[in-house]
């Protein structure tokens, strides 16, 4: 299993929308909390499974919530989660960090 790390900015952006979902509703910040963790380990487990969205990014789609993680190599057996992101936020926001 390779190792993932969390950017600063990706790790705001998670709590930020854990927090919106828990201020509504206590089940959707749990099923929020789990669909990442879900993503998080499926990355680890299998990274180049999930597509690219540009020459050094990948995307995960959560299932259930309108969020996708945005994740790139930083070296071997080491990825970098850059972005827990909304899809409706503008596409590519994210990509200088």
């Amino acid at each position: 299993m390779d190792e993932v790390l969390i950017a600063e900015a990706a790790e705001e952006e998670y709590t930020a929308s854990l927090a919106w979902y828990a201020a509504r509703s206590l089940q959707a910040a749990e099923g929020f909390e789990a669909e990442i963790g879900i993503a998080l380990k499926a990355v680890a487990e299998h990274p180049e499974r999930y597509p690219l969205c540009d020459e050094r990014h990948r995307f995960l789609l959560i299932r259930r919530y309108p969020f996708q993680v945005i994740y790139r190599k930083i070296s071997a057996g080491k990825w970098l989660v850059v972005a827990v992101a909304h899809t409706s936020r503008q596409p590519g926001y994210w990509i200088k960090r």
